[in-house]
């Protein structure tokens, strides 16, 4: 009998926020940090056309959706490559930089494909721990050994919405070794207003040994589309291009993401919407003494140890109620806390009504 051998992982599949409730037609799904708006009404007109040619395929290269990137954001269109969601690129960086002999660095709490491709690549993941859950420099020092390849971190981090100033994340890469690639994931960058922060784009657009990541996922609504993109050095853009799949972004995608940079009134909508109703939302969770970060993305970090009720409780309560938010006990491993998405209005309004139902029981 032929028995076919292939790899064995060990590893977590990735488990994404759940998307309905069952019996439930309209379920407010407040747990995958996805836009409040929607998408831009420009990218609508580009969803509605007829006469886009399905049985063609689209521009490999991606050369008018980088042309877009580089005028939008004042960069150089020779280093940057697209990937059909910047988890993608993620794969790719992995694939070109790692192999069973090195080791990546990520924080304790972070988004979870860093370690996820990092391991299929063959690498060992070491873990940096947090200080009150907010990125350690310190403690992503202390982990770095002559094996270590790469750094990973998200600024704001996700889940737990902290953030390194431009101070503290200027420092780490002073401070780690020159051939250490740090990869800076920029996906809730626009939100960011907060004075003392900068985006990793800003800060290192002339690095040689800094990646920084950006998505169309998050405020611009694309998230269904799949479509990120990525600055770095020309030179490992060039063999991110060599590895890079053929025609990894559809045309729609391509499309609709030129448009949505366009829309500035959209974004500036958005980033407006976010900051109003996270502190709104921020004040009224506190009055239960359900703590959370200072706003900083499109999501908060619940905490529940002060508050009379668990989070488990809590997010089966507001299940029975149509609301979805996101658990980070699995996965995250981060215990009686939920992350929450900061919704649409009419989200938000009835997310309040049923916390205050459950608190009047």
């Amino acid at each position: 009998m032929t028995t076919l051998r292939f790899k064995q992982f060990n590893i977590e599949p990735y488990i994404p926020g759940k998307s309905n409730i069952k019996n439930f037609k309209d379920t407010i799904k407040l747990s995958a940090n996805e836009s409040a708006f929607g998408v831009s009404s420009r990218v609508k007109k580009i969803l509605l056309r007829r006469k886009l040619s399905f049985f063609r395929y689209p521009d490999g290269k991606s050369k008018k959706l980088i042309y877009q990137i580089s005028k939008q954001f004042k960069c150089n269109k020779d280093k940057i490559i697209c990937g059909a969601g910047s988890d993608e690129i993620i794969q790719m960086l992995c694939q070109l930089f790692l192999n069973p002999r090195n080791e990546v660095i990520v924080p304790q709490f972070s988004f979870l494909m860093y370690r996820i491709y990092a391991k299929i690549a063959g690498a060992k993941v070491v873990f940096a721990k947090e200080k009150n859950f907010k990125i350690s420099i310190t403690e992503i020092l202390r982990k770095v050994t002559k094996k270590t390849k790469i750094v990973f971190l998200a600024n704001p981090n996700n889940p737990t919405g902290t953030y390194l100033n431009r101070f503290e994340i200027v420092q780490l890469r002073k401070r780690l070794r020159q051939n250490i690639l740090l990869v800076v994931d920029d996906a809730y960058a626009e939100y960011m207003k907060n004075p003392d922060y900068r985006s990793g784009l800003d800060l290192f657009k002339n690095k040689k040994n800094v990646f920084v990541l950006r998505t169309f996922s998050k405020i611009y609504g694309l998230a269904s589309l799949r479509v990120g993109w990525g600055y770095g050095d020309k030179k490992i853009i060039s063999n991110l291009d060599l590895i890079k799949p053929p025609f990894n972004i559809n045309e729609v995608a391509q499309l609709a993401a030129i448009e949505s940079l366009k829309d500035k009134k959209f974004i500036s909508r958005s980033i407006k919407h976010n900051i109003i109703y996270a502190k709104k939302l921020k004040i009224f969770l506190d009055k239960f003494n359900i703590r959370s970060n200072d706003v900083s993305a499109n999501f908060l970090l619940l905490d529940f140890s002060k508050c009379k009720f668990k989070a488990k409780y809590f997010y089966e309560k507001l299940k029975v109620k149509g609301i979805i938010l996101r658990s980070t006990e699995y996965g995250y491993k981060i215990k009686n806390r939920l992350r929450l998405t900061i919704g649409s209005r009419t989200d938000c309004l009835k997310f309040i009504r049923a916390v205050e139902s459950i608190f009047k029981k």
